[in-house]
């Protein structure tokens, strides 16, 4: 279905904030045999509300078609592992937690952050809607309930229809997940619902400030259907009877935003944090207009740039490999055409995914150990969020004299 009014607001949607042409999702690896069947590619168009400055696809999915299998593994990066162990002590302390208090985390994946709650002694569970995923957090002792979370979800829960063991929650966590959701109204009156009168909500979102100023265009795909600034989330979380009363400013995903919310009705002080961050996001133009449709040029200037240098290294007979089989790198390489001419393999650490092709450019994904066998004379890190991890993992390659290259927010090559 085709969505020509704001998701929130409802106003019209007449804006282009980016339109990365036809891409297919970016999580549909193929199998080296269903590669060859051909593959569904469909609109990457985000546009901007003039009026909540909400920035959103235009065109969405059932959810269902995108995260009932999914191939994203949060324990599969040590940094996340250490931030997520981080934010427990740091929470546990702050609300003063105990065993007689109850967690939810909403899309809580592999269990990859509640598995801290269950060793601090801390009840908890997990939303979580991919079976796949939901099945290794229950391996690691996690209660988790695979369904997706909205107000029917949260009344479910509070009903104890899923189980006694469940309830209204201290607190609400969610990583990464606010832009995920189609209908963002229904998810926060969820919220709303499950927590306790007394209760506080963490959000984590990738903040559209520093989405704009980095140029991190590739972090824009189907799965993302909002792109999320602190105003616009305090405007929603307003309409649902939530206020936002502190917010901390986190480098996860290249520069992101965690919110601390409660009841409107409660008395919690707004904690000047808030409007040094709404004061950061006039100053980076963030309502007006123009901000917005200027980024298109932006993101062509990278794809121009990056086309012409590597296509200068594949001329010369050098030989590149790509690492990190993440979304936003099948963004990238699908928007600027870099496929298999360009990148004979990409590298990935996720068992599920290797022997598998990204989607759309149909590189086919192999293991570390494929590094040393070909020796290759570049390697372009698509996931520059991990970009030290990944270069830290890969010390060895300098015995050979590869060099690195990043794209984002702009080409850099170096040893």
């Amino acid at each position: 279905m085709s969505v020509d009014k704001c998701r929130f607001c409802d106003v019209d949607l007449k804006y282009t904030f980016a339109d990365l042409g036809l891409q297919p999702l970016a999580n549909e690896y193929l199998s080296y045999e269903n590669s060859r069947k051909g593959q569904s590619f469909y609109p990457l168009h985000i546009k901007v509300c003039s009026s909540c400055f909400l920035v959103q696809m235009v065109r969405h999915f059932n959810p269902e078609h995108i995260f009932t299998d999914y191939k994203y593994f949060s324990s599969n990066s040590k940094a996340w592992l250490k931030h997520a162990e981080n934010y427990v002590g740091m929470i546990k302390e702050t609300l003063n937690l105990n065993k007689d208090s109850l967690v939810a985390e909403i899309a809580s994946n592999d269990g990859y952050l509640l598995q801290y709650f269950n060793k601090a002694g801390v009840r908890n569970f997990g939303i979580e809607p991919a079976a796949n995923v939901a099945e290794v957090a229950k391996t690691k002792g996690i209660d988790v309930i695979c369904d997706f979370f909205g107000k029917q979800t949260a009344l479910r829960t509070v009903h104890s229809e899923y189980g006694e063991k469940y309830g209204k929650v201290d607190l609400l966590i969610g990583n990464n997940v606010l832009a995920h959701v189609p209908d963002i109204n229904d998810f926060v009156a969820g919220m709303k619902v499950i927590l306790k009168d007394s209760g506080t909500v963490t959000m984590e979102f990738p903040h559209l400030l520093n989405l704009i100023d980095k140029k991190q265009f590739d972090t824009i795909y189907h799965e993302h259907f909002s792109y999320l600034s602190l105003f616009t989330v305090i405007n929603i979380f307003e309409k649902h009877g939530l206020k936002v009363y502190d917010v901390e400013q986190i480098e996860t995903h290249g520069g992101s935003l965690r919110v601390y919310a409660t009841h409107i009705e409660n008395n919690t002080k707004i904690m000047q944090a808030v409007e040094n961050v709404l004061n950061d996001e006039i100053k980076g133009g963030l309502k007006k207009t123009d901000t917005y449709t200027a980024f298109q040029q932006e993101v062509n200037t990278i794809k121009y740039n990056s086309i012409i240098e590597m296509s200068k290294l594949r001329l010369a007979g050098k030989t590149l490999l790509a690492y990190g089989a993440a979304a936003k790198g099948n963004t990238f390489l699908n928007f600027c055409g870099l496929g298999k001419e360009y990148f004979e393999h990409m590298i990935d650490v996720t068992p599920e995914k290797q022997g598998l092709c990204l989607p759309g450019t149909l590189i086919p994904i192999v293991g570390e150990d494929y590094i040393s066998k070909i020796k290759p004379d570049y390697i372009a890190i698509l996931p520059w969020n991990w970009k030290d991890e990944i270069i830290g993992r890969l010390n060895f390659v300098r015995e050979w004299g590869c060099k690195f290259i990043i794209f984002i927010p702009e080409l850099s090559i170096f040893d």
